[in-house]
């Protein structure tokens, strides 16, 4: 149930986290890794044991689901955050200019982009970020492409990962969102502080009615 957080950068290949790419890994801890990574594993090796891994997450998953589905979602001590995460994703080439980026936003009514490298997921970035660079750099032009600015520092988080413990993680990073990550290393959702107010609305609405 790994969370990791991405350093500020430009979005230039992938800054996703070694874990997520695909590969095998020693122990990753919330925020940094405990040990070297391991380069010595052929992709074939890494490959299976990814799967054999996460086979065995997403059955626990299942059960665990099963088990609790008669609980309010707030109130399980557990909860994956593939259960209430967003699954639908809006992205942008890190080619696009701010001014695509916004009318991107715009048409899809969404207030956070993944900026891709190569197909590669190389940034996440915000509404109010984007405003609020515009704002600080007023001189440069809206055709200004991304590929030139430092895109600030985003979540990644596995769809096991206990969605209260990232929850924690958001507010201590004063990040909105997480980008979710599958197994194969692509973008499978995301989820915003929206997703976290209507989760505890839904609570709200629970307890009046009782």
């Amino acid at each position: 149930m790994s969370i990791h957080v991405s350093e500020p950068g430009r979005p230039v290949g992938t800054r996703l986290p070694e874990i997520f790419r695909g590969r095998r890994v020693g122990d990753v801890t919330e925020l940094e890794e405990s040990q070297r990574i391991d380069v010595s594993h052929s992709e074939t090796t890494d490959a299976e044991f990814q799967r054999a891994a996460n086979s065995g997450r997403y059955k626990a998953l299942e059960e665990y689901s099963a088990a609790a589905s008669s609980e309010y979602k707030e109130r399980r001590p557990y909860l994956p955050v593939s259960g209430i995460c967003t699954p639908v994703i809006v992205s942008v080439p890190a080619s696009a200019s701010l001014e695509e980026a916004l009318d991107m936003m715009d048409e899809r009514s969404v207030s956070h982009l993944i900026v891709t490298a190569d197909g590669n997921v190389a940034g996440l970035v915000e509404l109010r970020w984007l405003l609020a660079w515009l704002h600080d750099n007023q001189a440069a032009p809206a055709d200004s492409s991304l590929n030139n600015l430092e895109l600030p520092a985003f979540l990644t988080a596995s769809p096991e990962t206990d969605a209260h413990q990232l929850a924690r993680l958001m507010l201590a990073h004063q990040l909105s969102a997480a980008l979710i990550i599958a197994p194969d290393g692509k973008a499978s959702g995301i989820v915003t502080s929206t997703d976290y107010l209507r989760l505890y609305a839904d609570a709200g609405r629970h307890e009046g009615a009782v």
